[in-house]
């Protein structure tokens, strides 16, 4: 599988517009930025319990 080039990610992302289209990639992008920063909050949010743990340890 090695290293993707740059001809190939303009045929991935051609594919990918094909697709959904040139509306529904703007949604997508949306969506997937707010799982992100949701995933970060929740690890941010669990931090702290870890560092209770190893204190009382």
């Amino acid at each position: 599988m090695g290293r993707f080039g740059v001809t190939e990610i303009l045929i991935i992302l051609a594919v990918v517009l094909l697709l959904f289209g040139g509306k529904k990639i703007p949604e997508l992008m949306k969506g997937l930025g707010s799982g992100i920063k949701e995933f970060k909050n929740a690890a941010k949010e669990d931090q702290p319990a870890d560092k209770k743990e190893e204190e009382t340890k």
